[in-house]
């Protein structure tokens, strides 16, 4: 009893320290107290809970399409900015809804990707821009400091010192009923595009696909449109973000977009394959 006392204490020491040192608010809600290890626990967790749910998430037994994507996810993350490339799992699974355009990513790299998506969308460099985006919200662990925020700290002692040990399988089942969990702020929205571009600079395809992208969804009526419903509820889509890549690529001196760099012919020839 004494040990697990004086192990709470210290943990607890812990947490206390890591909100000591942040200076402002704006640093408090950037604390993880989550290690790396359970991001990719929880992404463990989760990609079990989703694969179960075929209902909600019917799979795509489409080996073909699935190694396309796959082969593009393994691409982006050769970058050097990818900080957990060897501890993440980095892998892709389709959704087989065509109703849904959307894309998201689990902790520790587990990336979903919607049929609707794919299908929605009209050239390589455009998907590359959305999955350079989720591997960017896995890199910079928004998920998890998200949940820090949302749970208490006994909960998180239990986390962190393993005297609970169900307690990523909860946080899991949390997440896929509770959309506010999927639901990124505009700050990490703003960082994933910004290191989508970033590991984009040194691959094939064009840094600013996820422009063409935010294009693609105004030229279809934006928030208007049903079909896009599913995707605006966790991934809002304000002009400042089409701004900021504006930014980007005028400090980039990128030229215009080409099909040598966007892969317009070979996307359509992809998309058949659906």
């Amino acid at each position: 009893m004494l040990i697990q006392k004086t192990y709470r204490a210290l943990g607890l020491m812990l947490i206390l320290l890591l909100v000591g040192s942040c200076s402002d608010v704006e640093n408090i809600t950037a604390i993880n107290i989550f290690p790396v290890s359970k991001d990719i626990q929880l992404g463990k967790d989760l990609d079990v809970q989703i694969k179960a749910d075929s209902k909600e998430y019917p799979i795509l037994k489409n080996a073909t399409a699935t190694k396309y994507v796959q082969d593009m996810i393994d691409e982006i993350i050769k970058s050097s900015e990818i900080e957990y490339k060897d501890d993440f799992a980095y892998t892709v699974t389709l959704i087989n809804r065509d109703d849904v355009i959307n894309a998201f990513a689990a902790p520790g790299g587990y990336i979903y990707v919607y049929t609707g998506l794919l299908k929605f969308l009209d050239n390589e460099a455009t998907l590359a821009g959305v999955l350079a985006h989720e591997v960017a919200h896995a890199e910079r662990r928004h998920a998890t400091k998200r949940l820090t925020k949302a749970y208490g700290v006994d909960f998180l002692l239990g986390l962190v010192l393993g005297t609970d040990p169900n307690a990523t399988a909860e946080i899991a089942a949390g997440i896929l009923t509770n959309v506010a969990f999927m639901q990124n702020s505009q700050a990490d929205e703003f960082e994933a595009d910004e290191y989508a571009f970033k590991y984009l600079q040194t691959s094939k395809w064009y840094p600013g696909g996820i422009k063409l992208f935010f294009n693609k969804i105004n030229e279809n009526g934006g928030s208007s449109s049903n079909f896009l419903e599913k995707l605006l509820s966790t991934h809002p889509m304000p002009e400042e973000r089409i701004q900021k890549v504006d930014e980007m690529i005028k400090e980039s001196n990128l030229p215009p977009a080409s099909e040598s760099n966007i892969f317009t012919d070979k996307y359509q020839q992809f998309k058949k394959s659906l």
